[in-house]
């Protein structure tokens, strides 16, 4: 199979969806992999690294001419979407939920997506999404107290405090992977620390194991206000497979909160659970709406280029390679975790809750293969 990997074009996105290491194991097993000259530059991979795993240094024309699969770190955009041809397999973060526009593109370009955020195992697990959900955890602590300084338009918080100054207070909203690194940071930063969700077990794990200054909280409206109004620092961290996020901090919420509050949305890749919420870059990462600066970066962990590459591609690569070895029909025939990563095949919405949300008929995976 050839395999092309373009450089990413979406704003301030240093990831590389392939390292040399991976470009090496492919070429091993009698693959082309085409690689877009300084597809790398972001991670600190030059071309030469690239050239000497055995990969094809192209152009991003010919990449997306010739590749029969496509993979990627973040959704195409629309200068990439004329490119995208029927029947190529395109493997990448999409996010369908966030974006209509990107949803009738995909239908209409007949190409067949695989979403890296769907792909699940049998206990639940998103395995592909695991290592980006750590780093953007870990990372929303660090750039709320970044924010969370009076020059950032933030409360001039420390939040580890002082000696005879309480610390500042976090609230994580959703006890997933992302809240549980979140909460974690926060803690080891000092701050007291809430974490709320509806699923009274995993608060119970999380309980045993999280630091003494992290407390649960049964997500409901009344504790959800409650906790909010506290907060110096909220970090969203809510996911819903292939689905939108729940608006869970509605607009007439924002006057109650602490003025020069910081909330961090790490769920606006699916669309965020704040009615304020609208995705930012990381050259302008922030916005004030009624005194409570927003951060709302929806590619995270693109800014730490070097680790999010390195951990992303150590899971997907497998995955790459089976698509590669197999095709994508008898890949996810075989593979039931694979499978439950078509969104989008040939024209037809795979993936039951975007079907639900832009009005397009749902047709089984089963199917299309």
């Amino acid at each position: 199979m050839v395999i092309g990997v373009p450089k990413e074009i979406k704003p301030d996105e240093y990831r590389v969806a392939m390292t040399p290491s991976g470009v090496e194991v492919l070429v091993q097993h009698g693959h082309t992999v085409l690689i877009e000259r300084g597809a790398g530059d972001g991670t600190g991979i030059p071309d030469a690294e690239y050239a000497a795993a055995g990969a094809t240094l192209a152009d991003q024309a010919t990449i997306w001419r010739d590749a029969e699969m496509v993979v990627k770190v973040k959704e195409p955009l629309p200068r990439e979407y004329p490119l995208i041809r029927p029947r190529q397999v395109l493997f990448t973060f999409f996010h369908f939920a966030a974006s209509e526009e990107l949803t009738r593109a995909m239908v209409e370009s007949g190409a067949v997506c695989v979403a890296y955020e769907t792909i699940q195992t049998p206990d639940g697990a998103h395995p592909i999404l695991l290592p980006m959900s750590e780093i953007a955890g870990r990372m929303a602590v660090q750039v709320g107290a970044w924010c969370l300084e009076r020059p950032m338009g933030g409360r001039g918080v420390l939040l580890a405090g002082a000696p005879g100054v309480l610390p500042g207070v976090v609230v994580v909203i959703g006890a997933g992977v992302v809240g549980a690194n979140a909460a974690r940071i926060a803690a080891g930063f000092g701050a007291r620390v809430l974490i709320l969700d509806i699923n009274v077990a995993r608060l119970r794990a999380l309980e045993e194991t999280l630091p003494a200054n992290v407390d649960t909280l049964y997500s409901n409206p009344a504790n959800l206000r409650e906790a909010t109004q506290q907060a110096d620092l909220i970090v969203g961290a809510i996911y819903v497979t292939g689905g939108r996020t729940p608006i869970l901090i509605k607009r007439e919420m924002l006057p109650t909160l602490k003025q020069g509050a910081v909330l961090v949305d790490v769920s606006v890749d699916q669309g965020g659970l704040a009615e304020t919420i609208r995705p930012t870059t990381h050259r302008e990462p922030t916005y004030v709406v009624d005194g409570v600066v927003h951060y709302a970066v929806s590619n995270m962990p693109g800014a730490v280029a070097r680790t999010s590459t390195y951990a992303l591609t150590n899971i997907t690569m497998p995955y790459v390679l089976r698509l590669a070895e197999n095709g994508w029909q008898e890949a996810c025939r075989q593979d039931p975790t694979l499978r439950l990563g078509l969104n989008i095949v040939q024209g037809k919405v795979t993936l039951q809750p975007i079907a639900e949300q832009f009005g397009y008929e749902f047709v089984a995976p089963d199917k299309v293969l």
